[in-house]
């Protein structure tokens, strides 16, 4: 090194000599180091590949099963109000204030209550209704003239096949009472 005038005469480095590769093996050497960090490189690369390609089926799969349950929750959701329509159907059919069942009070057939509606089903919207009632009774009140009887409306609504992707099924019941009184109003002669 020598000394440089204008920095206060201060030494500065020269810079480095190239680096003389001399001969054969010296060059293979310097070409196994370079190659050697190559590899790893290329094997992260394809872990990393692999690894987002299944994150990316994963997330994929999420989204398809999401969708699929949202469309079943929807179909669920129809078949529960197309039961509930089957039930107010029936529960219209019993409770009818203008039902013909209805006779004076001195008849033969007194109280004659309505009967149940014959076993019926329904088509709404793509599903269908399967409507069923049950009568209890009568019962006769003691100490007045109250004749009552219950009613159990049951309503099945399904759509789609058993065992399909897109079957759906719901059923309700309802239970009601019909009151006659011999005391009561015509036409209907309700209860009190």
């Amino acid at each position: 090194m020598s000394p440089d005038p204008e920095v206060g005469g201060a030494a500065c480095p020269l810079p480095p000599a190239p680096l003389a590769l001399g001969g054969r093996g010296e060059r293979r050497e310097a070409l196994r180091a370079f190659r050697g960090t190559g590899g790893f490189a290329l094997l992260s690369a394809i872990a990393i590949l692999v690894l987002l390609s299944t994150l990316a089926g994963y997330l994929a799969r999420i989204g398809a099963l999401s969708q699929i349950g949202a469309a079943l929750d929807i179909q669920g959701s129809r078949a529960y109000h197309a039961a509930r329509a089957g039930v107010e159907w029936g529960l219209y059919q019993v409770l009818d204030p203008s039902n013909a069942t209805v006779v004076a009070p001195g008849s033969g057939t007194w109280p004659n209550l309505p009967t149940c509606p014959a076993a019926t089903t329904l088509t709404l919207e793509g599903f269908s209704v399967a409507v069923t009632c049950t009568a209890y009774g009568p019962y006769y009140e003691s100490g007045n003239s109250h004749t009552s009887q219950l009613y159990t409306i049951t309503a099945t609504a399904t759509s789609g096949t058993v065992g399909n992707g897109g079957y759906a099924e719901r059923q309700l019941s309802a239970t009601v009472s019909k009151c006659r009184a011999t005391d009561g109003s015509a036409p209907s002669y309700a209860c009190p």
